[in-house]
């Protein structure tokens, strides 16, 4: 564990008692601060008092007349769709907000030199990217831990040694909070819409992202330039043409003079100065599938370069790299047929590069559809054989789906048994919902193992 510094004696709130909340009252009170703690759960209360931890109710009048900072959980909204009530309590105290992510930031370097962080943030590909560049390194034989957003929580890290690195993906709920944000490389992957009520707009979700940018700012920023707000992005960070603080990611072609990954047709390219000086065949690499993934390991690539890795060191890991789960992760193959977990693909964007990325689907699709509808699929309809649709409201799934033709299934065994029964070889049953997973899974994990469980009694029923 990481004790947080810089509150040895001060009285620190925790509000929110989870992975997260826990981690970071043990790691203060490791750091000498006096820890008082609240969650709105009966069970995450009694869990932590059992810990030893005070309990303050934070809403009451008071709560705060001690307290220096209150530290929250990601989940507790802070702004939209309106203020948890004890954080508009410590607005009215005069209390700073501040929540794991500026407390690991803040700790770093108070024992010796700090270890290199990457930070990688974006809608899609980030847990991907934050994977494979981890994969990448400790392959190439660097000590590298992988926290935040994905794996560990960053406060339940052992203290790093000045060699290690650091890959921390970020979600926008913790960038928006975190007081302090000084990561030596910053990774935009891309942007979409997405958890938009949490920030107002989609206005409000970029600015959440672009905080990773503004704060201190990285060494070296990597971004994606496939949309408009990352090429404003990266404008603003450049200082001159060709700056080499900036490389530009993209799955197509750029004009530009300066630092560029690019992946064209299934080939990453890394040019400098106008001049190619690295390239690498994506399209034999199983656990890098589709045009995606093919963005994730530019930017992959080029967070390692910026760590000092060679180009046959990075293409090494990248073809050993054996992709995550729920993320265009084989699951099976089947008299020709593949099956493909891309659970993960909880939003249009997601789905739409699961959708280009295979050529002939069996396409299971539906859940918790989010603001926005489908209109952004059709353009890659004509991949799709027929759509399998589940979820609580799956015939007014089917119906918004348009033009695909689909059969409404409504549960995954049934969708499973009736995709792979039309399936024939060379095509491609795949899970890719477009759509959250809460009408009938607690996440998009259990449903993407559900898929592979059913997927499984095929070969066992066979």
């Amino acid at each position: 564990m990481m004790p947080v510094r810089g509150y040895d004696g001060v009285t620190v709130a925790v509000l929110g008692l989870g992975r997260s909340g826990l981690t970071a009252a043990r790691a203060l009170t490791a750091g000498g601060a006096m820890v008082v703690a609240w969650d709105d759960g009966a069970a995450s209360r009694a869990a932590a008092e059992a810990e030893g931890f005070e309990l303050r109710e934070l809403t009451r009048a008071g709560a705060f007349e001690d307290v220096a900072t209150l530290v929250t959980s990601p989940g507790i909204p802070h702004l939209y769709p309106a203020p948890h009530p004890a954080i508009a309590a410590a607005w009215e105290a005069g209390v700073a907000v501040d929540n794991d992510i500026g407390l690991f930031f803040r700790s770093l370097g108070w024992e010796g030199e700090a270890p290199r962080v990457v930070a990688i943030t974006g809608s899609n590909g980030k847990s991907t990217t934050s994977a494979l560049l981890h994969h990448v390194l400790t392959q190439a034989g660097r000590t590298a831990h992988l926290a935040g957003n994905i794996g560990r929580g960053v406060l339940d890290l052992d203290p790093p040694g000045p060699e290690d690195v650091i890959v921390l993906e970020l979600s926008s709920y913790q960038i928006e909070l975190a007081r302090a944000l000084t990561p030596d490389v910053g990774v935009f992957t891309n942007l979409s819409p997405d958890h938009l009520d949490r920030h107002g707009g989609f206005g409000g979700y970029f600015a959440a992202k672009r905080r990773l940018f503004a704060e201190g700012g990285p060494d070296r920023a990597v971004i994606g330039v496939d949309e408009n707000e990352g090429r404003f992005l990266a404008m603003q960070m450049q200082e001159a043409r060709g700056d080499d603080r900036v490389i530009r990611v993209s799955t197509g072609k750029l004009a530009t003079p300066g630092w560029q990954v690019t992946a064209r047709k299934g080939w990453l390219a890394e040019t400098r100065k106008g001049r190619q000086v690295a390239s690498v065949d994506l399209r034999d690499i199983p656990g890098l599938p589709g045009r995606h993934n093919h963005q994730n390991a530019c930017c992959a690539w080029a967070a390692a370069r910026s760590l000092g890795l060679g180009p046959r060191e990075i293409e090494a890991g990248l073809r050993s790299y054996p992709g995550l789960p729920h993320r265009s992760q084989v699951v099976a193959e089947r008299g020709g047929v593949t099956f493909v977990n891309d659970s993960k693909a909880t939003n249009v964007d997601a789905a739409a590069q699961a959708l280009a990325a295979f050529p002939r689907i069996r396409w299971i699709v539906g859940g918790l559809v989010k603001e926005g509808g489908f209109d952004l699929l059709h353009p890659h309809y004509d991949h799709v054989a027929r759509a399998y649709v589940i979820g609580r409201e799956a015939a007014g799934t089917a119906l918004a789906l348009g033009p695909v033709e689909t059969e409404i299934c409504g549960d995954m065994e049934t969708a499973v048994a009736r995709a792979a029964a039309d399936a024939e070889p060379g095509e491609t049953v795949l899970l890719a919902p477009a759509a959250a997973s809460f009408d009938q899974y607690d996440n998009f994990e259990r449903r993407g193992e559900d898929f592979a469980a059913r997927v499984a009694a095929l070969d066992d029923a066979g």
